[in-house]
């Protein structure tokens, strides 16, 4: 059973950077494909970056061009590299993962069994 344990979330100003990172209790084929989801206040939990076994990664157009996902195996930790943060990037930030996610849909949650408890991250 993987455990997945977010961490970095912080309150920065509009403009600001932070890089969140996720620690597996160990990189196995249930940690194939990462990927970072986010739930703001009032709002549903949507898909904001993924990276596939095959070390292709997929980001949601709001954060495409300021965020970067990256894996360390070596660690067993994903990363989000967030820049040029924005109030609307206020969220509870979760790490997902699972074994096989299909690339269509990368963005359903129903896609991974294993999921982190968030960290938070507040724009302002």
């Amino acid at each position: 059973h993987v455990q997945l344990v977010e961490s970095g979330g912080a309150s920065v100003q509009a403009g600001g950077s932070l890089r969140l990172a996720c620690k597996a209790s160990l990189f196995t084929y249930a940690t194939k494909c990462m990927a970072w989801f986010r739930q703001g206040p009032g709002k549903e939990r949507e898909g904001v970056a993924i990276i596939f076994g095959d070390g292709s990664t997929r980001y949601a157009d709001s954060v495409k061009g300021r965020f970067t996902i990256t894996k360390d195996p070596a660690e067993n930790t994903l990363y989000l590299q967030m820049n040029s943060l924005k109030p609307e990037d206020t969220a509870m930030y979760t790490c997902a993962a699972d074994e096989l996610v299909r690339p269509p849909i990368w963005t359903a949650p129903t896609e991974y069994r294993y999921w982190g408890h968030g960290t938070q991250v507040t724009v302002s």
